[in-house]
């Protein structure tokens, strides 16, 4: 069974009904961030495709690898949107319902990774993987060796992202900064447990997803020392403010 192609679509299922569930909670269910939606869906299938095609660089490769591609997605999915909000010039910002959408979906299509795809580099640690040789471009799995689980890593995160979402979503009150955050934590997160793929390093011991990671850690740090500085985050610590 395609079992990656199952539970990336119903990422992309649980994504959409907990984004319609937030749109109506805040009042923001209409036609406007529905386009949105779709926006997100259809740049989000486009960048999935264009990053895994990239490397290889093989028009024959860009179906069979590019929807395996979860940063090429993500940044499809946000340019899908602002492309989408632009043409209908819908100015209200949307990040904010999308922030638990994303992490749930996440969790959810991470599931399909974890069982067609090389878990991890090797491990000693008590928690360590195995998974059958027939999984494509996974020496550890020839060898029997155990492994980490990386996307079981991710799945945990991406839920206690949610979970963290819902309790920062009405504490927060300047739009956008919740997705800040999410994108923030998700994209130190994600450098970290590169270290624990079974991705190819290319450069300085680090992946490709590592190097295109980079740049965008550095300016969504500039960018939450900014909010901190300015007391966007005070709610969620309970931080006097010195009058």
């Amino acid at each position: 069974m395609p079992y990656h192609e199952i539970f990336v679509g119903l990422g992309v299922l649980v994504a959409a009904v907990v984004f319609v569930r937030e749109a109506r909670s805040r009042g923001a269910l209409n036609e406007q961030s529905l386009i949105a939606v779709a926006g997100a869906l259809v740049g989000g299938a486009i960048g999935m495709r264009l990053a895994g095609w990239l490397e290889t660089l093989d028009m024959r490769d860009l179906w069979l690898y590019g929807s395996r591609s979860i940063l090429g997605g993500l940044t499809g999915a946000y340019v899908g949107v602002l492309l989408a909000k632009r043409i209908i010039g819908y100015k209200e910002r949307t990040g904010d319902l999308f922030a638990p959408a994303v992490a749930l979906g996440m969790a959810v299509g991470r599931i399909g990774c974890h069982l067609t795809e090389a878990p991890g580099r090797p491990t000693d640690l008590p928690w360590g993987v195995h998974a059958p040789p027939t999984i494509p471009e996974c020496p550890g799995c020839l060898t029997g060796q155990a492994m980490h689980p990386s996307f079981i890593y991710e799945i945990i995160f991406q839920l206690a992202a949610f979970a963290a979402l819902l309790w920062a979503r009405k504490r927060l009150t300047r739009p956008g900064e919740l997705f800040t955050l999410y994108l923030a934590a998700y994209a130190a997160f994600r450098f970290l447990v590169e270290f624990t793929r079974a991705n190819e390093t290319v450069w300085l011991e680090l992946t490709r997803p590592q190097w295109f990671l980079i740049p965008g850690v550095l300016l969504l740090a500039i960018r939450l020392g900014y909010g901190w500085r300015r007391g966007y985050y005070d709610a969620l610590f309970e931080r006097k403010v010195m009058t």
